[in-house]
């Protein structure tokens, strides 16, 4: 697991199997650009980029988002993006880390570059992609996992997780997308237990990948530990009023219709993917983005690419292959032109 090659891998992501002029199924974030109500809010505080922010801003950033979630603001620590969370994980000086996997990279890659012990802990397609946490090493001091997981997309029951946590440990929830998920059902955002973080990002949701907006929720002594080495004024103005317009009410709501939204696309995606001969659909499928296998899968995304369609290669995620590719659910007439692009290079066009 110590190759450059394998480090490379682990760096790749989804902007670069998309390039501008092709039909983009390999970024999973909702828009192609912030909504307008959101870039107006965002317009409105530049005038604020004259001065440092403020603690009173950091607080009603903070206030905003523990409120969402039933927190108190000492629970939140806001971030550059749920990215910046992950590189700030070896600030807890882990001394042996679980990944479990397959999973977004970031995590492993920064514990390794640290210097951290890493074990992959690997969940199987014949079991659905499905946690078992008697499958992590018992003397992991820190588990990382996704939920929902990408790129598998399957959501974890919140009890599962919760059997992971025990004293001297730490149990990290990456849930970039718990917010595609109809009334976040398995969420534990709003969990108070000790030695859980918990991190979440607007980027999805609110099409702001450009902005790096995101946040830990956990114990004040714990996220105090985990942003020991930031320096001063570590998140932007525009994050801070990204923060507060994202957790009002009018946006939670809006939230809500579009993750309903998200669930009736992908069913329709689904059952279309599904029905063509030689691909196979990882089911159950909870967010806004499906895993694929087919054979000859590096030759299907150059062909898929050659009809103008990107979609993202799988191999780059531990556990899975050339043949895996992860696509993302876009709405009903740009799902119709991914599942015409995969029938006619599978020859059923």
């Amino acid at each position: 697991m110590s190759s450059g090659h394998d480090r490379d891998l682990l760096r790749h992501h989804g902007d670069v199997d998309a390039e501008n002029g092709l039909l983009d199924f390999a970024v999973n974030v909702r828009l192609d650009r912030p909504p307008a109500w959101l870039r107006q809010r965002l317009a409105a505080a530049l005038d604020g980029l004259g001065r440092y922010p403020s603690a009173a801003d950091d607080l009603a950033a903070r206030a905003a988002a523990a409120a969402r979630h039933g927190r108190d603001a000492d629970d939140v620590l806001l971030l550059a993006g749920a990215a910046e969370g992950f590189a700030l994980l070896p600030s807890l000086r882990p001394r042996s880390a679980a990944l479990v996997h397959p999973s977004f990279t970031e995590p492993e890659l920064a514990l390794r570059t640290a210097g951290v012990e890493v074990t992959r802990v690997q969940l199987e397609p014949a079991d659905g992609y499905r946690l078992d946490a008697d499958a992590v090493p018992e003397q992991a001091d820190m588990v990382v996992l996704g939920n929902p997981t990408n790129p598998t997309s399957v959501l974890h029951p919140a009890a599962e997780i919760k059997r992971l946590l025990r004293p001297g440990r730490i149990v990290v929830v990456d849930e970039a997308f718990s917010d595609t998920v109809p009334g976040e059902p398995e969420s534990l955002a709003g969990c108070r237990e000790p030695g859980l973080l918990v991190l979440r990002s607007l980027t999805k949701m609110w099409a702001l990948p450009g902005l790096r907006a995101g946040y830990a929720l956990g114990a004040p002594e714990l996220l105090a530990e985990l942003g020991r080495t930031r320096p001063h004024w570590p998140v932007n103005s525009l994050v801070l009023e990204a923060v507060v317009a994202c957790c009002e009410p009018s946006a939670l709501a809006e939230s809500e219709r579009a993750a309903a939204e998200f669930e009736e696309h992908r069913a329709g995606l689904v059952a279309e993917l599904a029905a063509i001969p030689g691909l196979h659909v990882a089911l159950p499928a909870r967010a806004p983005f499906l895993l694929l296998r087919v054979d000859g899968g590096e030759q299907v995304r150059a062909e898929l690419r050659a009809r103008g369609v990107a979609v993202r290669r799988g191999d780059t995620f531990p556990g899975l292959g050339v043949d895996h590719i992860r696509v993302a659910v876009r709405d009903p007439e740009q799902n119709a032109l991914l599942v015409k692009a995969f029938r006619d290079v599978l020859g059923w066009g």
